[in-house]
């Protein structure tokens, strides 16, 4: 008999295997706040919980709490004032590993059936999350609810769609008959036993907390796994949220709540790296700096390891039949979120000789005035801009962007905007520089986190794709994109863009942006370049989190 929870979201479950297969548009959870999706006070009352979560002790009842810790302070210039347990890993481990046999019990259908009821209670959260997620990462509220609640979740239905393909795919048992010409067939039964890895550790960043966090969840709990949540110091609430929900969803159904658990570290200190190497920990999913990403997948070798790294997004544009199509794209993909998202582009690679467009030939400084005349139109309302904008995320980001001009030839400066509703906010406007391509690789080959971005003079397109596949082999990239009205250099760029291992996006001039990603359609990095080493979400990001064990018996 399945689970309840099976055949409560079977359909949902259902759906999202039919979109993972087909990779069309599908949602399960709606995208906008609205009454009509949400309920007619689900917004006052998810701004209420978040409220009432400040200037708080948040509680989680796990074992080997050890005093409290938490100075997570919002970007738009308040503190949050929330504590969180501190844990004892040498007794949470333990603890965790303890509840991991009834959970493998369950079989894959019980497992994605709870999983699947709390993806259904943190949806019924999208306000309070979203609230959560704007005040630690500093993203409008929009997007903290879009990208922090709905499409985080979506993101984790899928890889537990993904993951019970991939635990199903193998029966649970079988006969075995081998013939023996006059004598009785040999028969055996045979049983094949999906088995958990051991404690998965989720190691969060502090601009999309659950949007790169929830996959890795998510994969790892539905496979069996117990899952240690190690948010970043600055950006705790989200995921705090996300594991009391987990903790109450597994309780009543009778399971170990400590199959899910948060452990929070001051600003500094190394509770990340002291986890990562703790032989419970056979699974990791990290987001975060390459330094940090290397490292775990140089260290920590008891353990699989998925990283999510720093990359060299990368815009090459040979030509145009929209020009001004063109600078609106890109204007808002450089604005959005303060340019803090691993897809946001940065080096824009243009001949120096300039571009041909339906309104004439473009030279190499127009078309760089162009963006950043098109950046300043998008962001000349200030109500507007920093709804785009959001706030600056941490105070590494101002001093990269206070220093940008140093790096070369300033084609759009960076303004602070005053936020009308929080006038102690980071709100900054994107530098745009000029580069040459032959004196200046030495800055454009590394990431610039923040709203930094380069128009990159080059020899011609040729070389712009050259220089483009170049860069992301080495350095790594999470998208790429080209603007052409010549089908050949559409095609040199796609072959150049599979050798590179980066997603392409071709032509994009309307609603849909270089840094944006659909779930069940498009895969959020390849693993196939240094940016990443998964992709989410793909059956390689799965699979690997359980083994097959069999055992095999006469009959």
């Amino acid at each position: 008999m399945s689970h309840p929870l099976f055949e409560r979201h079977r359909a949902t479950l259902d759906a999202a295997l039919v979109a993972i297969r087909e990779r069309g548009y599908w949602s399960a959870y709606p995208e906008m706040p609205s009454p009509r999706a949400y309920g007619e006070t689900a917004a006052a009352d998810g701004q209420a919980a978040f409220e009432a979560h400040l200037n708080t002790a948040f509680e989680l009842d796990q074992p080997g709490t050890v005093g409290r810790v938490g100075r997570e302070r919002s970007p738009f210039g308040f503190d949050l004032g929330i504590t969180y347990p501190r844990a004892d890993v040498d007794v949470l481990l333990p603890a965790m590993q303890a509840a991991m046999p009834a959970w493998r019990r369950l079989g894959a259908e019980g497992r994605a059936g709870v999983c699947l009821e709390i993806l259904a209670r943190l949806n019924r959260k999208s306000f309070e999350i979203a609230h959560a997620v704007q005040h630690t990462t500093g993203q409008a509220f929009m997007m903290a609810f879009q990208a922090g609640a709905p499409h985080a979740q979506e993101r984790g239905l899928e890889a537990v769609a993904y993951a019970y393909r991939a635990m199903t795919e193998q029966v649970p048992s079988a006969l075995w008959e081998k013939p023996q010409g006059k004598q009785d067939p040999l028969r055996m039964e045979k049983t094949y036993t999906v088995m958990p890895r051991g404690v998965g550790l989720v190691i969060g960043c502090c601009t999309f907390p659950t949007w790169n966090g929830y996959p890795g969840l998510f994969a790892s709990l539905v496979t069996g796994n117990a899952v240690l949540l190690k948010p970043h110091a600055g950006a705790v609430l989200p995921m705090a949220i996300t594991a009391r929900v987990c903790r109450e969803v597994l309780a009543e159904q009778g399971l170990d709540p400590n199959l899910v658990a948060l452990a929070v570290n001051e600003p500094g200190s190394p509770l990340a790296s002291t986890l990562a190497l703790r032989p419970e920990v056979r699974i990791i999913d990290f987001t975060g700096s390459t330094a940090n990403g290397d490292w775990l997948e140089r260290n920590a070798t008891q353990a699989v390891v998925y990283t999510e790294k720093a990359g060299v997004n990368s815009v090459v544009i040979d030509s145009t039949n929209d020009f001004k199509g063109l600078v609106r794209n890109l204007a808002f993909s450089l604005a959005l979120y303060s340019g803090q998202m691993c897809t946001a582009p940065q080096n824009l690679y243009i001949p120096r000789d300039g571009i041909d467009t339906e309104d004439g030939h473009k030279r190499f400084d127009e078309v760089a005035q162009a963006l950043a005349a098109g950046v300043d139109k998008l962001l000349g309302d200030t109500a507007r801009a920093v709804e785009v904008l959001g706030a600056i995320q941490n105070e590494g980001v101002v001093r990269r962007l206070e220093s940008a001009a140093e790096l070369g030839r300033v084609v759009l400066a960076s303004r602070a905007i005053e936020h009308p509703q929080f006038p102690a906010a980071t709100v900054r406007t994107p530098v745009l520089l000029a580069l040459d391509a032959a004196r200046d690789e030495a800055v454009f080959t590394h990431e610039h986190f923040g709203p930094i971005a380069f128009c990159i003079a080059t020899d011609g397109t040729a070389q712009s794709i050259e220089l483009c596949k170049r860069v992301i082999q080495q350095h790594g990239a999470i998208t790429a994109a080209v603007y052409a009205a010549d089908a050949a250099v559409i095609e040199a760029m796609r072959e150049a863009m599979l050798d590179a291992g980066v997603a392409l996006s071709e032509n994009l001039t309307g609603g849909v942006f270089v840094n944006q990603s659909a779930a069940y359609s498009d895969f959020h990095a390849t693993g196939a370049n240094p940016a990443a080493n998964a992709a989410l979400t793909d059956s390689a990001f799965v699979a690997n989190r359980f083994r097959v064990v069999q055992s095999r018996r006469h009959v």
